[in-house]
């Protein structure tokens, strides 16, 4: 009896010190809304401090939990909203209803990078890379705007002519080797400011991706690599401002809605007179002028729920005046005067049919116009030269989703190609007027590409790509002796008539192979034909250049390339590590016979050379995504060579043997570091340094008519002084205003923040007396370094954005 008494007393009082404790915990109740909609958010992340507890938001935006009577740090955070963090002292029943603002600079680039976190290990796709506008913001740049191709040359295998490069050199190819479009249009002339930073307006581009080894079959036309730059489309339910004003060039973007729910806008602008500052730089820019400007505007129209139509056009022109004066025949000009101008349309509609597949058309228009004029001295005369390209393309691609390890797109292209080589008229100057060929030419394509991953470690792509290129009248073929270079005759092809066919099957495969969560191999191959060139024998081209499509002389180009990589994630994919290593061999790689003046040129076919090329190289690289700490690193070691192949001893190039293509760096380092001390500060430097680009060097001195002139017997023979350049940008935020619609931020920003003087060239010239005798002794010439930029580069740029 006693025992049975004990055991009662003892459950008792268990309970009623249960009850006890018990009646110490109270209810945290949370309502998470979005500030601007009022919806609720679900999966709402909540962080409970100190009991290292919380969850996810119900579909209502509530959450609720049982705690201990305490002092509590509670986390709400959401991708692409601010995070909002209380402190709450919980001794009786709580409710809070939050509201998160959203990151609107940020949001896009947010989802995507959650999205793609581990996406280098997952997916099949070898050698491309994507920079978000994020990312480019955040790297230093000439002029204190953030800059697509510049930034481009920041990672492994990128690479261009030196400051002043109009185009990208993608491992080891040459410029026009690397198609650049601009919402589906191609994009001939992609810079501004004698190469300074690229024509994209800054406010307007929403991805940049680049690719460099199994280029997915959709795309054709080049030998090395693809830039797809994409417009934002304008998904808005108000009016949004943003821009910037600048020392160099100053900006405008807005984004409205015209119809709600059914017509969007966007509109961007950009504009720089830098006549003002270039005397700062030197004395002898005092008579340089240059101004510029560029423009996208996208209309985006929803119909209905499964159809999409967007407009995009894009229009961008420089002017230029330099004091060196290209002489033309009998023309006394006081400079030359630079303009060109592109003009691009986009029609792209888009339907869905469901949830798995949708079939998207697209019409492209692009136009792109340089000319030279010369202002004749004590005259009103202007004598002009010009060409022109035309280009016309219809592209319908049809993909579908079959599973989650099954998908695939099948799509058919045409495109029309008219080019003006060049046309001079002379005004009312003693010059005859030039009025060179057009040619016409046409080129059709069929494609598919199947990505399946048959099992959980194995993905695969699988592209093929069939073109068939066609050159039509009116055409005049010459024939010349392949010795004497003489001229045997002619033949004319009327308007429309066949003069010559080329057809090109082009497979395309990617292979990833996962040796386990973090770590992944991969292979590719991918073969391309071009048959579009850009022709010129300076250091990069010009408006003087000569674009030419295949011909019966000038054969495509083709290239295969083949590549290996191995990559490591690591700290939950927040940094990445990979090592790739490439191959390509290329074919009737085109390039100028010794002495070569393709400027109005009729017979340019006597000036060319085709021979072979190659390149190869290894690509190590480092990215840590996030922290307050971010950025990347890598190291390239690589080569590129080319070969003629010619039986006249006179037009051989180095006598046939390999010889280092322009773009030839065998080692590149670069660094991007990214200081995110906090919500306000932004610390930025990038650094590359490089193996000097090859130039050619004389062999020896010649007399002609008694002039001292530089002889020249091997191309690219010697190179220029290591390149190394360090950049730096501070980002200072404005305190985020009560109001929410006015947000602003300065950025200032140094380019060659050491002053590097890097060589762009080697120029000779007659010496004058016993001047720099020590350095020549008694050479007639003298040998000079000519570099871009003596001095540090400082800019200072205000942004906004008022929503």
């Amino acid at each position: 009896m006693i025992m049975k008494t004990y055991t009662s007393f003892s459950v008792l009082i268990i309970l009623v010190c249960f009850q006890i404790g018990y009646s110490q915990e109270y209810e945290l109740s949370l309502k998470i809304d979005n500030a601007d909609t009022g919806m609720s958010m679900e999966n709402a992340e909540i962080s409970i401090a100190p009991c290292n507890c919380g969850g996810l938001s119900d579909a209502n935006g509530a959450f609720s939990i049982s705690l201990p009577e305490d002092n509590y740090r509670v986390t709400i955070s959401y991708i692409g909203f601010w995070t909002e963090v209380h402190q709450i002292e919980l001794n009786k029943d709580v409710f809070l209803e939050i509201t998160l603002n959203e990151k609107q600079e940020e949001l896009s680039e947010v989802i995507v990078r959650a999205k793609k976190m581990n996406e280098n290990l997952t997916l099949p796709q070898m050698g491309v890379v994507e920079l978000t506008p994020r990312e480019l913001k955040m790297i230093p740049s000439a002029v204190g705007e953030f800059d697509v191709l510049r930034a481009m040359t920041l990672l492994a295998g990128v690479n261009n002519a030196g400051e002043i490069s109009n185009g990208l050199s993608v491992r080891g190819g040459s410029l026009d080797q690397n198609l650049i479009l601009y919402d589906y249009a191609p994009v001939f002339n992609p810079t501004h400011l004698f190469g300074l930073f690229s024509v994209f307006t800054p406010d307007a581009i929403s991805s940049s991706e680049l690719y460099r080894a199994n280029i997915p079959s959709r795309y054709g036309g080049r030998a090395t690599s693809v830039l797809d730059i994409k417009v934002n489309n304008p998904y808005v339910d108000k009016l949004k401002l943003s821009g910037g004003l600048g020392l160099v060039s100053s900006r405008l973007n807005l984004e409205t809605p015209l119809i709600k729910d059914k017509l969007m806008l966007l509109a961007g602008v950009r504009a720089g007179v830098t006549d003002f500052l270039l005397p700062i730089f030197s004395e002898r820019l005092k008579n340089t002028k240059a101004r510029f400007y560029d423009s996208t505007f996208k209309l985006l129209y929803l119909p209905s729920d499964n159809d999409q139509v967007t407009f995009t056009g894009f229009y961008s022109k420089d002017f230029y005046q330099l004091d060196l004066v290209t002489a033309i025949q009998n023309i006394n000009a006081e400079n030359n005067q630079y303009d060109f101008s592109t003009l691009n349309g986009t029609l792209n509609w888009s339907h869905t049919f469901d949830d798995t597949s949708r079939l998207k058309t697209i019409v492209i228009a692009s136009d792109y116009t340089p000319k030279i004029i010369f202002p004749e001295r004590d005259s009103n005369n202007e004598v002009t030269y010009k060409s022109k390209i035309n280009y016309l393309s219809f592209i319908s691609e049809y993909s579908k989703e079959v599973s989650s390890n099954l998908d695939y797109y099948v799509g058919a292209q045409a495109n029309r190609y008219t080019i003006n080589p060049g046309e001079l008229d002379p005004g009312s100057a003693d010059v005859l007027p030039v009025s060179l060929e057009k040619e016409s030419s046409y080129e059709f394509g069929g494609y598919g590409n199947v990505n399946w991953t048959p099992f959980e470690n194995l993905s695969v792509s699988a592209g093929l790509r069939f073109n068939h290129f066609v050159l039509v009248g009116p055409y005049t073929q010459n024939f010349f002796d392949d010795l004497s270079g003489e001229l045997l005759g002619t033949t004319e092809f009327e308007k429309g008539a066949g003069v010559k066919t080329y057809n090109g099957l082009e497979p395309r495969v990617g292979l990833n192979i996962k040796l386990g969560e973090t770590t992944s191999l991969k292979a590719s191959y991918a073969r391309l034909n071009q048959y579009l060139q850009n022709i010129y024998n300076s250091t990069t081209p010009i408006p003087t250049s000569r674009w030419k499509t295949s011909d019966p002389n000038v054969l495509p180009q083709r290239s295969d390339s083949y590549g290996l990589g191995l990559y490591k994630n690591l700290n939950s994919n927040k940094i990445e590590l990979g090592v790739e290593g490439y191959y390509r061999d290329v074919t009737n790689t085109l390039t100028y016979k010794p002495g070569a003046d393709f400027f109005l040129g009729e017979t340019i076919n006597r000036d060319v050379v085709q021979g072979k090329g190659k390149a190869y190289g290894v690509e190590l690289s480092f990215k840590k995504q996030t922290g307050k700490i971010n950025g990347w690193f890598n190291y390239t070691w690589s080569r590129s060579l080319l070969r003629s192949q010619i039986e006249k001893p006179g037009d051989r190039i180095n006598n046939n043997q390999w010889f280092n293509s322009d773009f030839d760096r065998p080692h590149v380092l670069n660094g991007t570091i990214n200081f995110e001390s906090n919500p306000y500060n932004t610390w930025s430097f990038n650094f590359t340094a490089q193996t000097g680009r090859p130039y050619t060097a004389a062999n020896g001195i010649v007399t002609l008519e008694g002039i001292q002139a530089p002889l020249f017997l091997e191309r690219n023979n010697s190179r220029l002084p290591t390149y190394h350049r360090l950049d730096f940008s501070w980002n200072v935020k404005g305190v985020k205003r009560e109001s929410k619609r006015w947000q602003s931020d300065w950025t200032f920003t140094i380019y060659n923040l050491y002053g590097r003087k890097n060589p762009y060239s080697i120029y000779y010239t007659q010496r004058n007396g016993s001047e720099n005798g020590e350095v020549f002794g008694n050479s007639p010439l003298g040998a000079f370094e000519l570099s871009i930029l003596n001095s540090p580069l400082l800019s200072l740029t205000y942004n906004f954005v008022f929503q």
